[in-house]
């Protein structure tokens, strides 16, 4: 297993950006001097490029793993590695064909088969969304059945009619050229959704190290006497097991820090539930420190961290929470440059894919800049190139 927290500096593309315009000089250079007849050779040096791009965007996210977890960076690497490695396939098998039958496949082939590469990967890709979409409306219909009708539980069946509603619409006008853009778009959004689903795997799977100083439990509500309702109950139960396996192992015994506001419908806060169902399971008093102010995961993080500070500044902490919200609570950690590390408890599943639909909605609110730049990039990219083959050199 990775561990996380092990490295100091964190992995940049730069040096993957250097390679591009190498290459891109490299390729422009050969068809200066042979023309057309370059053409396969380009078209192997593109596949190349992309396994070098598999290959550096892995690295990147193992040490981005190592560096810090709750990034961007770690939905962004595999999302986008999986689009690398139908782009290295795609220019593998075009190369062959260039090399078998130069005048079917010409150099015009090239610029035609990197504007059809979202369209075709959407197509490649509609069992897996086809699959991902079906089983998230189960869940759902599920969820709905249990927790009743609830906007918040339908957004995995709105999401679900998304993705196939874009399929749908790719399959339909795949012969028009404006197609390409909304491909493009649809291609970031998928990538997105594959990043999500692979770094929610990697870090509620994370079992911390048992050698911790304090253990935050984030709050998510009480019953109407007071009690923890069984999701916080589920984290607070999560954290226990950690405090006792860590002093089994090391006879280290780690301060829990409950966080947790009072809301308008609770009769005490969220924090003094919690301190009460500890001492109940055995936790001295003078274990837990209360945090009562918070009323949002990131103000947990920055209020626990104030109560934590003038205790130990150095100490090292872990938070609990439920699996589906350990990676947006890692990034509200890290936001208070407080460095810690997460684990979840386990929920019913009807209710995990729909939760963590509502997580990939949060995210996608965060890093607006980013995404626009990237997203616009894109576009950008595809319009030129949509224009370039279709009212240029009309291939």
């Amino acid at each position: 297993m990775i561990r996380f927290d092990t490295r100091n500096k964190k992995p940049h593309l730069f040096g993957l950006l250097g390679l591009a315009v190498l290459f891109a000089a490299a390729g422009a250079a050969l068809f200066l001097a042979a023309g057309g007849k370059a053409a396969p050779v380009v078209c192997a040096m593109i596949a190349v490029f992309c396994l070098i791009t598999i290959v550096y965007l892995l690295i990147s996210l193992r040490g981005q793993i190592q560096y810090n977890p709750y990034s961007y960076n770690t939905i962004y690497y595999p999302g986008f590695a999986l689009f690398a490695m139908y782009a290295m396939i795609t220019y593998t098998v075009l190369a062959v064909l260039m090399f078998r039958d130069p005048a079917k496949y010409t150099a015009y082939s090239l610029p035609r088969y990197l504007l059809y590469s979202a369209r075709n990967y959407m197509m490649l890709t509609s069992p897996f969304v086809l699959a991902f979409s079906a089983a998230l409306c189960v869940s759902n219909i599920s969820l709905i059945r249990h927790e009743g009708k609830r906007f918040v539980n339908v957004l995995g069946i709105i999401l679900s009619f998304l993705l196939v509603a874009g399929e749908a619409i790719i399959f339909c006008f795949h012969y028009f050229s404006f197609i390409h853009l909304f491909a493009a778009v649809y291609l970031y959004f998928e990538c997105m959704l594959i990043g999500v689903i692979a770094a929610f795997w990697i870090v509620t799977g994370y079992e911390a190290q048992p050698d911790k100083d304090f253990l935050i439990i984030l709050g998510c509500g009480l019953r109407k006497d007071g009690s923890p309702c069984p999701l916080l109950r589920g984290r607070i139960d999560r954290a226990l097991a950690f405090y006792e396996k860590q002093k089994k192992l090391t006879g280290k015994e780690a301060v829990f820090v409950t966080s947790g506001g009072q809301g308008k419908d609770e009769v005490i806060s969220e924090s003094a539930s919690m301190k009460r169902y500890l001492m109940d399971k055995g936790i001295p008093e003078g274990k837990i420190i209360e945090e009562d102010r918070s009323s949002s995961t990131f103000e947990n993080m920055k209020f626990s961290k104030a109560k934590i500070w003038p205790v130990n500044p150095s100490g090292k902490i872990a938070f609990f929470t439920t699996n589906y919200h350990v990676f947006r609570s890692g990034l509200y950690a890290r936001r208070v440059k407080m460095r810690a590390v997460g684990m979840g408890a386990k929920t019913k599943w009807y209710f995990w894919p729909n939760a963590s639909v509502r997580e990939f909605v949060g995210l996608l609110t965060e890093h607006r800049g980013k995404q626009a730049l990237i997203l616009g990039s894109m576009i950008i990219f595809y319009a030129i190139l949509t224009y370039q083959v279709f009212f240029i050199w009309k291939v």
